[in-house]
């Protein structure tokens, strides 16, 4: 490796929003805030939170009904 053409590679720490952090090695060179880590992902921790996408759905329907009877 060349001298002197690589970043400074130093330890920084990492903050989420769910108040967990840690350290991590980076070339940023200032801490980190994130809105999602590994401590309150649901893939990480097997809960499942509920998004209300039921309103959402109907709404999908009720205007795709609408073009299939006018269709018939």
């Amino acid at each position: 490796m060349k001298p002197e053409i690589h970043p400074n590679y130093q330890e920084i720490n990492v903050a989420c929003a769910c108040g967990a952090s840690f350290k991590t090695r980076s070339t940023m060179g200032e801490d980190l805030h994130v809105e999602i880590c590994s401590e309150c992902h649901p893939f990480f921790t097997g809960k499942q939170k509920l998004v209300d996408t039921a309103g959402r759905v109907d709404r999908f329907n009720r205007r795709y009904a609408r073009g299939a009877q006018a269709a018939k």
